[in-house]
C-alpha cells in the first residue's frame, strides 16, 4: 500500500497521508509519495490542496526505528531531512491554497508539514509537539519557520521544553485558523476547500505569495540550515543515544 493517496476533482488535490495503522510516519518512501502527489497537484492545475491523514494520527513524525536501522545515520537523516525540504518548500512556493486538516498529534515532522498549510484546521482531538531535542536531534522540517506562526519565544518552548499543545492552544496562538468537533473535521475542510476552490485563483494565489514575502524570510535558506544542523546532530554521541534510548523505552541519558 502507498504511504499516499492522490484524487483529484473540480480543482482540488486531495492528498492523504495514508499509512494510518502506523501513524503516518515520515520516511524516505513516505516523503517521495508525498513530494509526487504535490507536483502531480501542480501538474493537474489544482487551486486548492487538502492535505488530511488517515488513522488516530496526522503524523507521529520521523520514523526513528528507520534512523536506527541506517548504516550511516548522518547520511539517511540529511537525505531525508532534504527531501522533505524539498517537499515543504513546493506546498508553500505552490500557488495553490494549501489546506490542512489536523487530527489526533503532529508529531516530530508531522507537526510543521501540517503548519506549512495556508489555512489550518484541528479537530478538538489534535495535539501539536516537536520533540526533536529528547533524541539529541536540532529542530528540522520547516520547524523553524514556525517562528512566523507563534512567535519567537513560543516557538523556543515548543522546540527546547517539548510542550504538548492542544488545538485550542494552536488557535489561540494563531496557528490554527478553526477548530471543530472531530467527526465534522472532513466535512468542514472539505466545505472551506470547495469555497477557496470556487474563488479567484490568480487573486488568492498572488495574496498568497504577498503575504509569505512579507512573513517569511527565503523558506529555502531556513531549510537548508536545518538540514545542516540536524545531519551534524544525528553523527553526535547525543543524537545516537538519543536514537537508540527511544527504541529502547528509556530515558536517554546525555
Amino acid at each position: 500500500m502507498m504511504p499516499v493517496s492522490y484524487a483529484f476533482s473540480d480543482g482540488i488535490a486531495r492528498i492523504t497521508l495514508d499509512d494510518g495503522d502506523r501513524g503516518n510516519p515520515i520516511h524516505p518512501d513516505s516523503v517521495a509519495a508525498l513530494r509526487d502527489a504535490v507536483r502531480r497537484s501542480g501538474t493537474d492545475g489544482a487551486r486548492v490542496i487538502l492535505l488530511s491523514a488517515t488513522g488516530r494520527f496526522f503524523s507521529v513524525g520521523g520514523d526513528i526505528a528507520k534512523f536506527g536501522a541506517a548504516e550511516d545515520i548522518s547520511a539517511f537523516v540529511d537525505d531525508l531531512a532534504e527531501d522533505l525540504h524539498r517537499t515543504v518548500s513546493e506546498l508553500v512556493r505552490s500557488p495553490a491554497i494549501v489546506v490542512s486538516a489536523v487530527h489526533g498529534m503532529a508529531a516530530g515532522a508531522g507537526f510543521p508539514l501540517a503548519a506549512a498549510a495556508d489555512v489550518v484546521l484541528a479537530a478538538r482531538s489534535a495535539k501539536f509537539t516537536l520533540g526533536y531535542t529528547k533524541i539529541g536531534f536540532s529542530v528540522d522540517g520547516g520547524t523553524s519557520l514556525l517562528v512566523h506562526s507563534l512567535g519567537l519565544h513560543r516557538a523556543l518552548r515548543l522546540a527546547l521544553l517539548n510542550d504538548v499543545i492542544t488545538a485550542d492552544e494552536a488557535y489561540a496562538a494563531g496557528l490554527v485558523a478553526r477548530v471543530v468537533e472531530d467527526d465534522q473535521l472532513a466535512a468542514t475542510a472539505e466545505a472551506i476547500a470547495v469555497q477557496l476552490a470556487s474563488g479567484s485563483a490568480t487573486a488568492q494565489a498572488a495574496t498568497k505569495q504577498l503575504l509569505r514575502a512579507v512573513a517569511e524570510e527565503s523558506p529555502e535558506s531556513v531549510l537548508r540550515a536545518e538540514s545542516l544542523s540536524i545531519r551534524a546532530r544525528a553523527a553526535e554521541p547525543d543524537g545516537r543515544e538519543g536514537v537508540r534510548a527511544f527504541l529502547e523505552k528509556r530515558p536517554a541519558t546525555f
